[in-house]
């Protein structure tokens, strides 16, 4: 008999974001497997919505807004109760931090639903909103049937889950590979980008324009690179502004906005480096780094203590780790890597191989495994 899983993510596909490419992989991985399966998400407008992408019904509800990155919903409770009574699933999988979505379930009856809880960060630097927040997230954990940690690394240290490591398991984030597959016509657009930018060796970094993803140290340490080489940085957040007023005075560093999904793996093979400055445990995996390393990008980035990231990038063999915002350290490793071509392609195929091994989407028989130990 077909089983059925609730998935409830912040946001779905076509929406993109680390998180979110992780449930919409899930997602897909399941679709050949015994489970019948719906997502429940935010929208990113007011308008809620209900619509099928690939294969799978996904009910978007409308926002008010957001406070703190919380999307602020328009009856979500309801929403959600409704989805639950009407699909009537054998799994909810909730994948968090998503504080008042935990809070509208808890007050959902889920007698007889196994629970599981994807943790994919603390809630770290908001120790005022936190403590509001502590309750919640205790009961959530309470309630789960199983907990989902992405790396033993980043479990260990997990302030929160240590009084749950009985039921915690590891599942590390996969990557959808068919995103970055280079057919023959493609090779046209990633030559047209090295010719916009001269043919110089290119440095890439993708991601939101957030402080803990330290962006900040990889413009201080564009001093230090080549004359050969520029710094491309996509992406878009609260601190661009912040960001182009300090990288005025770098006529090597370029700010390319928000590239579309489908174009990034031709900025990934026209890259030589990418560089992934993360400072801190809000970065708890490292999404795009995986997708980088894939796509035969050896990485430089920072250790970071208890976070999955230093398993992510392994140093000496995908790329180089260095001493946490050390930008002179950083920027040596990103020279090594531009100026040793026979070590730059052997950290290039090791990469590449890595991600195979343990970061595709087969890893979904992992969750398969998870799913039926929990009998339901």
């Amino acid at each position: 008999m077909m089983k059925k899983v609730l998935h409830i993510s912040k946001f779905f596909y076509p929406y993109y974001g680390g998180i979110e490419d992780v449930v919409y992989t899930i997602t897909q991985g399941l679709k050949n497997s015994n489970y019948e399966q719906q997502v429940i998400c935010f929208s990113q407008n007011h308008h809620s919505s209900t619509e099928i992408i690939d294969e799978i019904p996904v009910t978007r509800v409308g926002v008010l807004g957001e406070i703190f990155s919380q999307p602020i919903p328009l009856c979500y409770r309801t929403q959600l109760k409704k989805v639950i009574a009407s699909f009537k699933p054998d799994i909810i999988h909730i994948h968090l931090p998503n504080p008042l979505i935990c809070a509208c379930l808890l007050n959902i009856r889920t007698s007889g639903i196994k629970i599981v809880v994807h943790w994919h960060a603390d809630i770290l630097g908001k120790k005022l909103m936190y403590r509001l927040i502590r309750p919640v997230e205790r009961k959530i954990l309470d309630r789960a049937d199983t907990i989902i940690a992405t790396s033993r690394e980043y479990a260990a240290l997990s302030t929160p889950l240590q009084p749950y490591m009985n039921k915690v398991a590891i599942l590390p984030n996969t990557i959808n590979e068919h995103k970055f597959s280079i057919a023959t016509d493609d090779t046209k657009e990633v030559e047209r980008i090295r010719k916009k930018f001269g043919n110089k060796k290119i440095v890439l970094f993708i991601g939101r324009h957030v402080e803990y993803k330290g962006i900040r140290y990889l413009i201080e340490s564009a001093d230090q690179l080549p004359q050969d080489t520029i710094v491309l940085i996509a992406g878009s957040g609260q601190l661009t502004p912040k960001l182009l007023s300090q990288a005025q005075s770098h006529d090597n560093i370029y700010f390319l906005g928000r590239i579309p999904n489908e174009h990034i793996k031709f900025y990934m093979a026209a890259a030589s480096v990418f560089a992934f400055p993360s400072i801190d445990r809000r970065e708890a995996f490292g999404v795009a780094l995986a997708e980088a390393l894939y796509s035969g990008l050896p990485a430089v980035s920072f250790h970071i203590d208890g976070s999955g990231t230093n398993w992510v990038n392994q140093t000496n063999k995908t790329g180089f780790v260095v001493p946490n915002r050390d930008t002179e350290t950083f920027a040596q490793a990103i020279n090594t890597l531009l100026t040793d071509d026979a070590l730059r392609e052997q950290m290039s195929k090791e990469a590449n191989l890595w991600v195979k091994n343990n970061f595709l989407s087969n890893q979904i028989l992992r969750l398969i495994d998870i799913y039926g130990n929990l009998g339901a």
